[in-house]
């Protein structure tokens, strides 16, 4: 209601659908006790549309699977785990030539997929992502539109220029409607 402080509510542990990351090859990697929840959903952005602004607007999707293998679990920032991989792997981790983060990062992507695929989650991997992205960009061009995107968004944190999409450029242009990031209510 206008004017009412937002309350947070809690999901109860049964009502989030978590798919437990295993390997096709590597029965180790059960060991690892990865998961990772099924459904990216997005419930604190703002979104415009006609000017009119919508500040609760949650919406959801599916994963690509390098949002979750390449960023979420094989990022140092984030859960870091190629270490531990390449180590499960016994690769040379001393050295940068033996390139252990390239082989850990996609021997985690391929656990990612496999998991989704055989749990019956949607999930995209970066490939068909960039292929489906393409045929979009061929539609608008039929219809005489232009394409707009954010380059560093569309090309996958794997495997960059093993994709179509990396060798076109895009105009970054900004248009609604559209969502956009907002001060957390919890937070104003």
């Amino acid at each position: 209601m206008l004017g009412q402080l937002p309350k947070i509510f809690e999901l109860p542990r049964d009502a989030i659908l978590e798919v437990p990351i295993h390997h096709p090859e590597y029965p180790w990697f059960e060991a690892l006790r990865l998961k990772w929840h099924a459904l990216p959903a997005i419930a604190n952005m703002r979104l415009e549309i006609g000017g009119i602004l919508y500040s609760a607007a949650p919406f959801n999707g599916w994963y690509m699977g390098t949002e979750i293998g390449a960023r979420n679990f094989g990022d140092e920032a984030r859960y870091n785990l190629l270490p531990t991989i390449a180590e499960k792997l016994n690769l040379n981790v001393r050295s940068k030539d033996s390139l252990w983060k390239d082989r850990a990062l996609v021997e985690l992507n391929v656990a990612v997929l496999y998991s989704f695929r055989s749990t019956g989650v949607t999930i995209v991997d970066h490939h068909t992502a960039s292929r489906q992205f393409m045929v979009f960009g061929e539609q608008e061009c039929k219809a005489q539109r232009r394409v707009f995107g954010d380059w560093g968004w569309l090309v996958p944190p794997m495997s960059g220029s093993a994709v179509e999409i990396f060798h076109h450029p895009y105009e970054n242009r900004v248009l609604t409607p559209n969502f956009f990031y907002q001060p957390a209510c919890w937070q104003s």
